[in-house]
């Protein structure tokens, strides 16, 4: 039988809104301040979701068991999927030696911390989010950090951080060819119109994150190599997204910025060298005892070293050649790049992608104004599309880096066991929380929350902005909340006098900063860095980053609205 959401099931604003966003409470207040584990907080986040939908919201038993179970195979696939074969490739490098080899083929070209953190979590994890997206940069900077020497703390929480800027363009732009699709805004108008909102943060970011690592007399010793990388990303990024859009913005801009500052790298070194995390306390003067600016203790950055000692010892030929350590990385880059172009996905889509209806789900939930113009049934498909899927092209560069290091079809079985069986938690873990996040979409409590910010006025531009940043924190993809909140913000945008475009594009830009904090996220994270059980820790690392730049681009939203008119796209 169909069912319409119902939006104010209290008849009182405030009640509706505080009990829609309760099970959010739960999980973000399970994992950041009670420190339950992860995995138990996301059941109790799922069962809060599911007594709020069927008890407040009133929504039938069968659809949010049906919405339940269609998050749950969600995460696991695609989302999963992703994790398993990103790790998968991980354990290869380490099992054969080649990880400790890439890290001294980086040092090689820097030995400085910072620098490091730079190529590796913003420029080379700008073209991964380019190329696939879906968490697939956390994952593979995160683990490349940790082989790098990074504790699993800095790993996380900096792979989070700087998987910012391109997630709008990210997976050859999903996010905006999602909210054209919902707003029937133009797709090039939305591409430019993010296009001049986001390349300031490109530049503003990188700063950000090497703050976030090296505190802030840190950060200003190597601001030539930072403003290199953040202005080489940011110029590509507005030009390619005002005069071509969205699909290739984010792989130009991360080769540019790559290109640019290895270049840089050749003919400039800071004044003082972080070679290691002990060094860094000795050097840098920004540690007040074991504490850093940053935050970051001396027992969390100093427990790699054994880490160190093993790779070391995996090094057999430190002759070969420069490109080897990397050949699994650029196996990787290109697999993942050719298999997100649209032809690709089309071609292997029309061999084997079955599109699965859930029962007693699909088209029976429906949208209704004043979130949608008229009332509108929600689809509900699970999309099997397993040879597409990106995390099938990361499996199927795992097995050609795997014969190209050497590893027989027996030894890469063993080694993706030993994979299964150590992700096995956080894929449990990630199933739960998409569960929450689909049971609050298909009940109306992510609508019922969107409509009070919606309620702001003339400060909509700053609320609406924050909208995206709490659509990407509850849903964990900026397509997502482009698709869930695109036409609540072009309908809000009307009826207040806005331009709809711009409060479209302040969807994406202000949902990339909601990035960060997103459970999916935050285990990805801790999956790829061996760091399961401290997603809460994690959280509270990150979230302030999180808030103050999503505050950030409300306020440029805000002033594009009102001051700078001249900026907004027509």
């Amino acid at each position: 039988m169909p069912w319409s959401q119902v939006y104010d099931p209290l008849g009182n604003v405030l009640l509706s809104t505080a009990f829609a966003a309760l099970p959010i409470v739960v999980l973000l207040g399970s994992l950041g301040v009670l420190r339950i584990r992860a995995h138990y907080a996301a059941v109790l986040g799922l069962t809060t979701s599911f007594v709020m939908a069927v008890v407040v919201f009133r929504m039938p038993v069968a659809m949010t068991v049906g919405s339940a179970v269609y998050g749950a195979a969600y995460g696991l696939f695609p989302i999963g999927w992703i994790v398993v074969n990103v790790i998968f490739l991980y354990q290869l490098t380490q099992e054969c030696g080649l990880f400790a080899r890439l890290r001294h083929s980086i040092t090689g070209l820097t030995e400085d911390r910072r620098l490091q953190l730079l190529l590796i979590a913003f420029s080379f994890g700008a073209f991964i989010e380019g190329a696939c997206g879906f968490g697939t940069p956390v994952a593979v900077t995160g683990a490349i950090l940790i082989g790098l020497g990074f504790t699993p703390m800095s790993a996380s929480s900096l792979a989070l951080i700087a998987n910012t800027a391109p997630v709008a363009f990210g997976a050859l732009g999903a996010p905006l060819i999602g909210l054209q699709g919902v707003t029937g805004l133009d797709l090039k108008q939305l591409s430019a119109m993010v296009g001049r909102q986001l390349p300031l943060f490109s530049m503003i970011v990188p700063f950000w994150l090497i703050w976030a690592f090296a505190g802030f007399r840190g950060m200003i010793e190597i601001w030539p190599a930072i403003l290199v990388a953040g202005v080489a990303f940011a110029v590509p990024q507005f030009l390619v997204s005002n005069f071509h859009g969205p699909w290739l913005v984010d792989v130009a801009a991360a080769f540019v910025s790559l290109a640019a500052l290895t270049a840089f790298l050749k003919v400039w070194k800071p004044a003082r060298i972080w070679r290691s995390e002990e060094d860094r306390s000795q050097e840098s003067g920004v540690r007040s005892q074991d504490k850093l600016e940053s935050g970051f203790t001396k027992d969390e950055e100093t427990s790699a070293a054994s880490e160190h000692a093993r790779s070391d010892s995996a090094i057999r030929n430190p002759q070969s050649a420069i490109l080897r350590p990397w050949l699994p990385w650029i196996i990787l880059s290109i697999v993942v790049f050719v298999w997100g172009l649209p032809q690709t996905k089309t071609f292997l889509d029309g061999i084997a992608a079955p599109k699965i209806p859930i029962y007693g789900l699909d088209k029976l939930v429906s949208r209704v104004p004043p979130v949608v113009a008229k009332p509108t049934p929600e689809s509900a498909v699970f999309n099997f599309n397993v040879l597409s899927a990106s995390g099938s092209g990361i499996l199927l560069a795992a097995i050609i880096a795997g014969f190209a290091m050497r590893f027989s079809v027996g030894g890469m079985l063993r080694v993706y066991w030993k994979t299964l069986k150590l992700v096995r938690n956080s894929l449990l873990t990630i199933a739960a929380m998409m569960a929450i996040g689909f049971t609050t979409r298909y009940s109306g409590m992510d609508a019922t929350l969107g409509l009070a910010f919606a309620k702001t006025g003339w400060f909509y531009p700053f609320f609406g902005t924050m909208l995206g940043w709490m659509g990407v924190a509850l849903t964990g993809s900026d397509t997502s909340s482009n698709v869930l909140f695109g036409s609540l913000q072009k309908i809000t945008a009307t009826q207040l006098g806005l331009s709809p475009i711009l409060m479209g594009a302040a969807n994406s830009s202000g949902g990339v900063m909601g990035k960060m904090i997103d459970a999916q996220s935050i285990v990805v994270a801790s999956t790829a860095t061996r760091w399961e059980g401290h997603e809460g820790d994690i959280l509270r690392r990150v979230f302030f980053h999180s808030l103050a730049l999503a505050a950030l681009v409300g306020i440029l939203v805000m002033l594009q609205a009102y001051v700078f008119k001249a900026m907004i796209v027509k």
